[in-house]
């Protein structure tokens, strides 16, 4: 372990002196990927710093007891062993996670897509619910959310909403999220009290920089329309929505969150960007699952992640195992235990990979 940590903390002292460097910073791409190490470098020292410190106690603690001419030092000795000595596993099990390389898309913004699934205004109702929950659990992480394109539910709902989620290591968590979601409950819209199952399709897209996909503009046909929906006066009046078709791919994004045409089209060509950057990432996620059989990332849209059980208040994690009579809280944006459940179980799946003995 030290002699890993050791090359950890030189390469951590080649990163400080890189980041000062003038052609580092004029360099944006360059800079942005060393600051990034440089940040998840420094959570490394701080661990191995507090490791080694707590090496250095025990060791000196082991020569107060092998002296014994002090009895009151030999008992705090004694004292201080044991406590260094069972806090040592829980720090080594932490540096093991902390020293698995790092995806660089786990850095990334997203941007996220519910689509309501199979069982009709149910299924809209439920993609309004799943939106109200990542609502919750963003704003609880400190990060900021921006809707930029949505088409509501005849009773309620969404039958599609498309947002961007801005913060600190966004797709490194919500990645988890991707795939189907069932819902297990009585809808609003039932009379005779049936449980019905409903779904809706979430997909999580990593938020391309300029430099990771190139786009021409001679490939993009722009189109621009009228607003629907709530928005005021100017809805139905101006043509500020914008849609963006990619014409190789067919893909298409648009935007009509904003009264501007111009802020529209930015935002848009973020999703569609973010769009086909995914598209090259899911055929590597494929790549990766099918070498290491992962359950937990597999890039597959249509696997059936998650299920919502309303009369038993229950939600089972599908990929890992793992159910919680919990759901009227995780509903509310209470994730954290799933997704801290769902990265120990890839981190885990990424050591038995390296197979790496420290």
């Amino acid at each position: 372990m030290l002699d890993k940590l050791k090359i950890v903390r030189q390469r951590f002292d080649e990163v400080s002196d890189l980041i000062i460097q003038p052609d580092i910073i004029s360099d944006q791409k360059r800079y942005i990927q060393i600051n990034k190490e440089y940040k998840d470098l420094s959570n490394v020292m701080k661990i191995a710093d507090e490791y080694e410190l707590l090496l250095k106690n025990i060791e000196e603690a082991k020569e107060i007891i092998a002296d014994g001419s002090d009895a009151e030092m030999t008992e705090m000795a004694k004292m201080e062993l044991e406590e260094a000595t069972s806090r040592l596993p829980k720090l080594e099990e932490d540096i093991k996670f902390m020293l698995i390389p790092k995806d660089p898309e786990d850095a990334k913004n997203v941007m996220m897509e519910i689509r309501a699934g199979t069982g009709g205004d149910e299924a809209s109702i439920f993609a309004g619910d799943l939106y109200r929950m990542y609502s919750k659990y963003c704003a609880d992480k400190g990060w900021k959310t921006s809707v930029v394109d949505l088409s509501e539910g005849t009773s309620g709902g969404f039958k599609e909403i498309i947002f961007s989620v801005e913060g600190e290591d966004v797709y490194g968590d919500l990645k988890f999220e991707a795939g189907v979601h069932r819902v297990q409950r009585v809808p609003q819209t039932e009379t005779q009290g049936r449980v019905h199952t409903s779904a809706a399709t979430v997909m999580v897209l990593p938020e391309a920089e300029e430099f990771d996909v190139e786009l021409k503009q001679s490939d993009i046909r722009v189109d621009y329309f009228c607003s629907s929906g709530p928005g005021g006066q100017s809805v139905n009046t101006t043509y500020s929505a914008v849609r963006l078709t990619h014409i190789p791919t067919g893909l298409v994004a648009q935007c009509q969150d904003q009264k501007s045409q111009h802020k529209n089209k930015d935002k848009a060509m973020i999703v569609l960007r973010s769009r086909l950057y995914e598209l090259e990432l899911a055929k590597k996620q494929e790549a990766d699952a099918s070498k290491r059989k992962s359950m937990v990332s597999s890039g597959d849209r249509s696997a059936k992640i998650r299920t919502y059980n309303y009369p038993q208040g229950r939600v089972t994690e599908h990929r890992i195992g793992l159910t919680l009579y919990d759901l009227q809280n995780i509903i509310n944006g209470d994730i954290h235990k799933i997704i801290e459940e769902l990265k120990l179980a890839e981190n885990t799946e990424k050591l038995k990979e390296l197979g790496e003995v420290f």
